[in-house]
């Protein structure tokens, strides 16, 4: 016989199977909970969980009874004072009387909606569940690492402040037990024996042999403990360290976008969808993560989130003016050496004509020298989806990109049009691992 024990932590002493197929009966009013929760919340705040209102009737479950006679029957309760047998009843009428309420109400109100918590995994799994992310936190950037020594066992030689005293102890008590050093007890015994037998006024025969056989094992000692050193620069033992890699904790996240006219609500909500997912990567990546938004037109600037999604701004597109600020805020705070730093930009691919040959040169002179990776989003119209697939024809900035795309691994771009564009484009911008840092 055997015994199965299912020790899963069931949320709130419910069965977590009847959870499960619940979530899956109200999945539409899931799908729009996530949908506004996207929308509504901040960047670093997407992956929290989530309230679910769910209209009452929306819980409804269909169940089959048994019925205790069978068949059609017509009967009359006790207590009537309505109705006869084969009358027929109206249909009421509408706007009134309500939503199953167990009491009247005058207005028409039933009972309230169902409320209910999505955990923060649940939540995640309903904002990934777009079919084309698979196993997203499991994929993996290189890093760029800096160096510490790590302690890595002993060696022979090495500086005088590197010494282990106790390992060189030992050594040297185990040589001079094995060449069998005299002790220091052993040389002043004899020599007290000496002066002793010195003293005698009148020694005999058998006093003088003694003592010159003490003289000769004294000798002895004395040449031993010369030969076998207490120390000797074999036992000598220092700690031993090796230059270890050692990944950085610390990302930055530069998140550039376009907010001049032509960047509309809808280009700006898929954009900002592709922030969040960059950033619930990174987050998983790496112990600390900061964000920095930056927004342009024909001038850039560093702002506050809601600033950057949400307040409007006028003039052209100069697009390199987001490169040079991102590019002093490097300089200012976030040094190569202490953070890993990674940009996404999205733009609908508009640009003043010429600036697209500076951001070029900004970010191969600069910037991908600095950058873990640059991902690229151009956002284009929903009825020119037959260039999401496309490489080579588009606007200058596209054009310009694939020349930066063509140097740098570490640079990709993509085009998107619509929601479901944004996760397969994510995951194929990070599918494969980019280059790292060191590049001519």
């Amino acid at each position: 016989m055997a015994h199965f024990i299912d020790r899963r932590l069931n949320p709130k002493d419910k069965s977590l199977s009847n959870r499960r197929r619940f979530l899956k009966r109200v999945r539409s009013q899931i799908k729009k909970a996530v949908e506004d929760a996207v929308r509504e919340r901040g960047i670093a705040d997407v992956d929290r969980g989530k309230d679910v209102t769910v209209p009452t009737k929306g819980v409804a479950e269909p169940s089959f009874r048994k019925s205790a006679d069978g068949g059609r029957r017509e009967r009359v309760f006790t207590g009537n004072k309505s109705f006869q047998t084969g009358d027929r009843i109206e249909k009421p009428p509408r706007g009134g009387g309500g939503g199953g309420g167990r009491q009247g109400s005058p207005d028409g109100d039933g009972e309230d909606d169902f409320l209910f918590a999505l955990s923060r995994e649940e939540f995640l799994d309903f904002f990934f569940d777009d079919l084309e992310l698979p196993d997203l936190i499991k994929q993996s950037l290189k890093e760029i690492t800096r160096t510490h020594p790590h302690r890595a066992g002993y060696s022979t030689s090495g500086a005088p402040a590197n010494i282990n005293i106790a390992r060189t102890m030992r050594n040297a008590l185990g040589r001079r037990i094995g060449l069998k050093r005299p002790k220091d007890k052993e040389a002043e015994d004899l020599l007290k024996q000496i002066l002793q037998l010195e003293k005698v006024a009148s020694p005999t025969s058998e006093q003088r042999e003694e003592l010159a056989s003490l003289r000769a094992r004294y000798k002895e000692v004395i040449r031993r403990r010369k030969v076998v050193a207490y120390i000797d620069p074999l036992d000598v033992r220092y700690n031993y360290f090796e230059q270890q890699p050692e990944p950085n904790a610390n990302a930055v996240m530069f998140c550039l976008m376009d907010v001049s006219a032509s960047m509309g609500e809808r280009e700006k909500d898929l954009a900002k969808r592709f922030f969040m997912l960059l950033h619930l990567f990174l987050s998983r990546r790496y112990e600390k993560t900061e964000i920095v938004f930056i927004r342009h037109t024909h001038d850039a600037s560093e702002v506050d989130e809601d600033t950057f999604f949400y307040s409007p701004q006028t003039g052209g597109t100069v697009v390199s003016t987001a490169l040079v600020v991102m590019k002093e805020v490097i300089e200012a705070r976030y040094p190569p050496s202490e953070w890993n730093i990674y940009a996404a930009q999205a733009s609908d691919g508009e640009n003043f004509s010429g600036d697209s040959r500076k951001c070029v040169s900004l970010l191969s002179e600069d910037l991908m020298r600095i950058c873990q990776y640059f991902a690229y989003v151009e956002i284009v119209g929903e009825d020119e989806a037959q260039l999401i697939n496309s490489e080579a024809t588009g606007m200058e900035l596209w054009e310009s990109y694939g020349r930066v795309a063509e140097i740098w691994p570490n640079f990709a771009r993509k085009r998107v049009s619509a929601i479901a564009d944004i996760y397969p484009v994510f995951r194929e911008l990070f599918a494969r691992e980019p280059a790292g840092k060191n590049h001519g």
